[in-house]
């Protein structure tokens, strides 16, 4: 009596009680889309779910469940609905299962909400096999992908939950860990040792051939002083040379007499010595 009650309060009009006695029998109206009475405008299949309910369902007895086709349907649908349902009351057993039986129905009826179903023609039934495939594939490679991104989501949960158990856990150290780990750091600090020696001796080497020069064409202090001497002889000597053999002419001289004619200035210069002046000092 409760799951009628539930069932009435979801499914309105669409549920209907047949025996109020028991064994009870229910009829559930179900269509693809809820178009609120008008019906025929977007729902082109329909079928009537009747199930008779035993005295010992749920716990023991499942419900005994007939599909009855509304329209847009053919036989070959109605025993396939059928058996689905009578399936998906099996995956329930033990707890009421009317209302999860609807659902699955429904969603089949949804997929297949279209016009010429029931058409018993062996064109149409061709375009229905070719659509049922294609919708098969479509609905594998759904649950493939789906599978696959789960499969995914679980690899990457289980490596983050060890890192973290590593993490909490930590590395047990013992003698042999140790010294594996004080090798390795040895040698890496060798490694690294090594490695600024030779940096350190490429910039030595780099700085000294920097500062080299070429001074092979340079001369010493010894040598400058020593060409500058004689040349500095050898620019007198001929100096005096050339005086002694070339002959002054008075003429040719440049003198200006006046400088040496006027005396008045020399009248005014005071030629005493002026150290005669000075005070000897007493002894």
């Amino acid at each position: 009596e409760m799951e009628a009650e539930a069932l009435a309060a979801i499914f309105d009009t669409s549920f209907s009680i047949l025996s109020e006695t028991q064994p009870f029998e229910w009829s559930v109206k179900l269509l693809p889309v809820d178009c609120d009475g008008d019906d025929d405008a977007q729902n082109h299949v329909g079928i009537l779910l009747k199930a008779n309910i035993p005295l010992d369902y749920p716990e023991v007895s499942l419900p005994q469940l007939h599909v009855e086709i509304i329209k847009g349907l053919t036989e070959e649908h109605r025993v396939e609905l059928e058996e689905m349902a009578i399936t998906e009351a099996s995956n329930n057993h033990g707890m009421p299962a009317i209302y999860a039986i609807c659902e699955v129905l429904r969603e089949w009826l949804a997929d297949h909400n279209t016009k010429g179903l029931d058409d018993a023609s062996m064109h149409a039934q061709m375009i229905r096999r070719a659509q049922e495939e294609e919708r098969k594939k479509a609905s594998q490679q759904q649950e493939f992908e789906s599978q696959k991104q789960v499969e995914i989501i679980s690899q990457a949960e289980q490596e983050e939950q060890l890192v973290l158990k590593r993490r909490a856990e930590g590395t047990p150290c013992n003698k042999e860990n140790f010294l594996a780990w004080k090798c390795k750091f040895e040698e890496e600090m060798q490694q690294q040792q090594h490695a600024q020696e030779q940096e350190q001796e490429q910039q030595v080497r780099k700085g000294k051939e920097q500062k080299t020069e070429d001074k092979s064409g340079r001369l010493t202090g010894f040598q400058q002083f020593s060409n500058k001497t004689m040349l500095n002889m050898e620019a007198i000597e001929a100096a005096a040379e050339q005086a002694e053999n070339d002959e002054i002419d008075p003429e040719e001289l440049n003198v200006e007499e006046e400088l040496f004619d006027d005396d008045e200035d020399l009248d005014d210069l005071d030629f005493d010595d002026d150290s005669d002046d000075e005070d000897e000092p007493d002894i």
